[in-house]
């Protein structure tokens, strides 16, 4: 488990596992001569990929950012990416149940970021984390009754349809405070409607000294989701086969650089089973490089 403190609030990292994805469509159009230097595939070509969730202790209530691919795929997709389901069990692990857990923020509706919102429980779909509030986009929700035949595979309706249904789960337009201190923002690219999440304490931060960013105490944190699914996708050209969207991908992380590396933002990526989190910086040549803590 990786843990850090961002002002007031307690930011930890609680994986549902790996599974291994097509290294070509991990990286798109991007050569393998290229990728395979910071990525290593195996003999099928198959790349690790990770499924991080984050935990935001704000001191009031515990926020879980993404809920992993869960363990309600069908033997099909079984058999094309496995199916680890461990998020309940590291949860657990670090004292987490889930009835502790007061709030669940889905960056967007593909089935390895909402798979533990629900469980099978005598023959019906549950919320997993029966006191929470859920939270995903309205745009995002909507595709999803009704995807393209390209992704159609990436959308489990039992995942998010009844806890719309049951008035769980809130739809959001974006740009949304969730919690003081929480707030999404839209990201096009992955997705059309695809948010990050955005996590800021302690004011505008001029309470925490450079020497502390530097040491490792951010002041804004932003969990940016498929827009940069890992360190090894940070550069500006560098984007997955997967996105619906590719040049709105591009223009999306120019408009989250602007900000992020100006502010030195932690950027927290979803599949990144090594390094979960760094600060993306530019080197003296311009090149996008990731800082760890």
């Amino acid at each position: 488990m990786n843990s850090l403190t961002l002002g007031n609030f307690e930011l930890s990292i609680f994986s549902d596992g790996t599974y291994l994805l097509d290294g070509g469509a991990f990286f798109g159009v991007i050569p393998k001569t290229m990728w395979s230097k910071k990525m290593a595939p195996d003999a099928r070509n198959l790349v690790t990929s990770g499924l991080n969730s984050l935990l935001i202790r704000t001191g009031k209530q515990n926020v879980l950012v993404e809920t992993g691919m869960g363990n309600k795929l069908s033997e099909r997709m079984i058999k094309f990416y496995g199916q680890p389901a461990q998020l309940l069990t590291n949860l657990a692990a670090g004292g987490i149940s889930p009835e502790d857990i007061d709030i669940v923020i889905n960056t967007h509706l593909h089935f390895d970021h909402c798979g533990w919102n629900t469980i099978r429980k005598d023959g019906k779909i549950v919320p997993t984390f029966p006191r929470a509030k859920y939270y995903a986009p309205e745009g995002e929700w909507k595709y999803a009754r009704k995807p393209s035949e390209r992704d159609a595979i990436s959308y489990i309706p039992e995942n998010y349809d009844p806890l719309v249904q049951s008035g769980q789960m809130t739809l959001l337009k974006g740009g949304e405070e969730i919690v003081p201190g929480i707030s999404v923002k839209t990201f096009p690219g992955h997705t059309a409607h695809m948010q990050a999440v955005i996590v800021r304490s302690g004011g505008d931060g001029s309470h925490i000294s450079q020497n502390q960013r530097d040491v490792g105490h951010p002041r804004i944190a932003c969990y940016i989701s498929d827009l940069m699914p890992t360190t090894a996708h940070i550069d500006i050209a560098w984007g997955m086969g997967f996105d619906l969207y590719p040049l709105q991908t591009i223009e999306s992380k120019k408009q989250y650089y602007a900000t992020a590396i100006a502010e030195k933002w932690l950027t927290v990526f979803t599949h990144d089973h090594e390094k979960p989190w760094a600060y993306v910086e530019k080197d003296d040549v311009g090149k996008m490089v990731a800082r760890g803590i």
